[in-house]
């Protein structure tokens, strides 16, 4: 395993929609463990490949690690199959980003299928921080950050803040 860069925003990986990962090979499996690794040390609670410069369909996250047990879940080629009709507006940063948070809005809970590192494919309702964290890890995968989920206003106050640190 080993760390990974992340790009930072306004990489044009991050605005690319990714190719489907075509089988689970030893490839994909060590790409995966390098994303975890990554993501861990970052501090960050998810990571899409796009974000390390591999236009893959495939993203990392772990809802849970900073509060308690590590979770880990890789997802290979998601989709989300159903949304909840509940929608909740918070607060979200970027490893792409950093130092800015964005106020989006999601559905509040989704039902997300893909495919784990042994080739079986899964299917679970996600909700909470868990459904907000996969939604905004699978926008990676299409080429959507935060910043194209707000208004003109939202914006144009997160890019100033971001451009101030930089």
């Amino acid at each position: 395993m080993s760390l990974r860069n992340i790009l930072k925003w306004p990489h044009p990986c991050l605005e690319a929609v990714c190719a489907p990962v075509e089988a689970v090979t030893p490839e994909v499996r060590t790409l995966a463990a390098d994303m975890l690794e990554t993501m861990y040390a970052a501090p960050g609670r998810g990571l899409a490949a796009p974000q390390i410069g591999e236009m893959l369909r495939l993203f990392v996250m772990d809802a849970t690690w900073k509060e308690g047990e590590p979770s880990p879940v890789i997802c290979i080629n998601p989709d989300i199959l159903d949304r909840s009709d509940d929608v909740e507006i918070a607060g979200e940063g970027c490893l792409s980003i950093p130092g800015v948070t964005a106020q989006v809005e999601r559905p509040a809970s989704v039902r997300m299928v893909w495919t784990d590192l042994d080739g079986v494919v899964q299917e679970q309702w996600l909700t909470g921080f868990a459904a907000r964290c996969a939604q905004h890890e699978l926008d990676h995968l299409d080429g959507i950050l935060t910043l194209d989920r707000v208004d003109d206003v939202q914006r144009e106050t997160i890019l100033d803040a971001y451009e101030a640190q930089t």
